[in-house]
């Protein structure tokens, strides 16, 4: 499976630069940068698709700030990436004999990042 992100018009194989989102509840369309995952309601739309794109009668579209340039990380994105590794490498804490602190939930299983807590006895 190719890592570009291609467009989601029918025969249409170039490479997405926007994302488009339905607002039903506001009768509006938003057009923006491309989402940094895909997503089954979304549709990734080429640089042609994503100029020529138009609204059904009474629906608004919103237009956000497209960069045509590759995405590159800022400084937040990294010191997040690294805050992330840093937890990560952490080793788990134990509860307390009580189970934590008063009122807070207390973690019994994991899956991969998911985790399940149980919250306390009141």
């Amino acid at each position: 499976m190719s890592p570009v992100r291609r467009c989601s018009r029918t025969a249409c194989g170039r490479p997405a630069v926007a994302t488009l989102t339905y607002v039903y509840a506001d009768s509006t369309a938003v057009l923006g940068p491309l989402a940094t995952y895909a997503e089954p309601h979304c549709y990734d739309l080429c640089s042609e698709h994503s100029a020529r794109l138009t609204a059904p009668r009474g629906w608004e579209v919103v237009r956000l700030a497209v960069d045509p340039g590759p995405a590159r990380p800022t400084g937040d994105d990294l010191e997040a990436l690294a805050n992330a590794v840093r937890e990560a490498a952490r080793p788990p804490r134990r509860p307390a004999a009580s189970g934590g602190r008063d009122g807070d939930p207390v973690e019994v299983a994991r899956r991969g990042h998911l985790r399940v807590l149980r919250s306390p006895e009141p």
